[in-house]
């Protein structure tokens, strides 16, 4: 998938005023430098854009250590408002007899490019603001808890993380999931 010249050149623009206007989510990062290499994974933008798209409002949370790689996640107040109503997996969705969900979170992240944040990312991610008081988001779920049929989730409430667990084929309108990127 490609963006346009003018698409991409928008999607820039968009995340380098976000940038510029959320600073204290990434102090000492330099936009230059993000802007290089998004250019240089034109992929990347892609899947930038889908975050977009969907309403997760991507901005810069930090930079990889080992790779150098820039981290994007979802800084939408809200669990996403286009990537709700969603079952956790596949099997999870094929295992549901009626009244099934459109999508699941991890096809719909895998098809965007893009990984949901596992529960340290989660928590990391509520230390730069308050997000999900009001909805939930689907967390990357451990094996051990998944193949005896369960998900977690977390969201932000009485100013605490929390992370639940739910029936992976569970879906509810105030509940999406939230993504990283590394670029």
């Amino acid at each position: 998938m490609k963006l346009s010249a003018k698409q991409a050149s928008q999607l820039m623009e968009l995340l380098k005023a976000r940038f510029e206007k959320n600073i204290k989510r990434h102090k000492s990062i330099e936009w230059d430098k993000i802007e290089a290499r998004i250019k240089a994974n034109a992929d990347k933008l892609w899947s930038l854009s889908e975050m977009e798209r969907t309403g997760g409002e991507p901005d810069v949370v930090g930079q990889d250590k080992k790779t150098g790689a820039y981290i994007f996640m979802d800084c939408s107040p809200e669990s996403p408002s286009g990537r709700r109503s969603l079952c956790y997996d596949r099997e999870a969705l094929d295992s549901r007899k009626e009244f099934k969900p459109a999508d699941t979170a991890i096809d719909m992240a895998e098809a965007m490019g893009v990984e949901l944040l596992t529960e340290e990312e989660y928590r990391y991610l509520q230390t730069l603001g308050n997000f999900d008081t009001k909805t939930s988001s689907w967390l990357k779920t451990p094996d051990a808890i998944r193949k005896h049929g369960g998900a977690v989730f977390g969201d932000w409430r009485y100013h605490h993380v929390f992370v639940y667990h739910n029936g992976a084929g569970s879906y509810y309108a105030a509940r999406g999931f939230r993504a990283s990127l590394l670029v």
